[in-house]
């Protein structure tokens, strides 16, 4: 039997920035494979460079060297309006920050990059206000953001980032915000809807007792990913 392709494979990633006249190695020759239903732990110090590897596999920012997979379709060198297409459908965000659009409601939140990605608003509708409702927010669906406590707002931001069906999950520090009683049981409920929606996840975190949770973790240290 064939196995799958990963969701997210990266080969021989590379970051470098200029410094003056030299240059800053973030890190080099990093190798990682995210699947479908798998959650990976990014940890790691500090100014180790989990954001920039963050953005390298959501395809937001280049690697230096090296190539970033997608389902098996290498985006290294495809042009921005491309790069741009497989974002909007074939990956999803959350950060530490909802970043909601405060004028709109929780529903209108969930609905927008379905709208974005040509959905019809009836289904986008639909679909918004079932993932609401498995995170415990089907009370809440007309509530603006500045209504919402902050577990609350993070949950739809969380709904917000699958509600186009992604293959693929970025999330950095998605609990960093929080308390954390209200941590955990967002980091809980997120865990949940990955693998009830199938995704694979990378996801960043200063948390090791949440990482501990995870499928496996990868450290970045020194240039360097160690899994283990």
């Amino acid at each position: 039997m064939t196995k799958a392709l990963p969701a997210l494979a990266l080969k021989g990633v590379a970051r470098t920035y200029a410094e003056g006249e030299g240059k800053l190695d973030i890190f080099h020759d990093l190798n990682l494979e995210v699947y479908a239903g798998e959650i990976v732990a990014l940890v790691g110090p500090s100014g180790s460079g989990k954001s920039s590897l963050l953005h390298i596999a959501g395809l937001l920012e280049a690697p230096t060297a090296g190539e970033v997979h997608i389902a098996g379709q290498n985006c290294s060198a495809l042009d921005d309006t491309a790069r741009t297409r497989i974002r909007r459908i074939g990956i999803g965000f959350v950060y530490q920050f909802h970043h909601l659009l405060p004028e709109f409601t929780a529903l209108e939140n969930v609905m927008m990059p379905q709208l974005i990605a040509g959905e019809s608003r009836d289904a986008a509708r639909v679909r918004a206000k079932e993932l609401l409702t498995r995170l415990g927010l089907g009370s809440r669906l007309m509530h603006r953001p500045a209504e919402l406590s902050g577990g609350e707002q993070q949950r739809v931001a969380m709904a917000r980032a699958i509600a186009n069906r992604p293959l693929l999950l970025i999330a950095d520090e998605p609990t960093g915000n929080l308390d954390p009683a209200t941590a955990a049981q967002v980091h809980q409920e997120l865990l949940r809807l990955i693998h009830e929606e199938g995704l694979g996840a990378l996801v960043a975190t200063h948390n090791h007792e949440l990482a501990a949770g995870m499928s496996r973790i990868a450290r970045l240290e020194q240039g360097r990913i160690f899994e283990g």
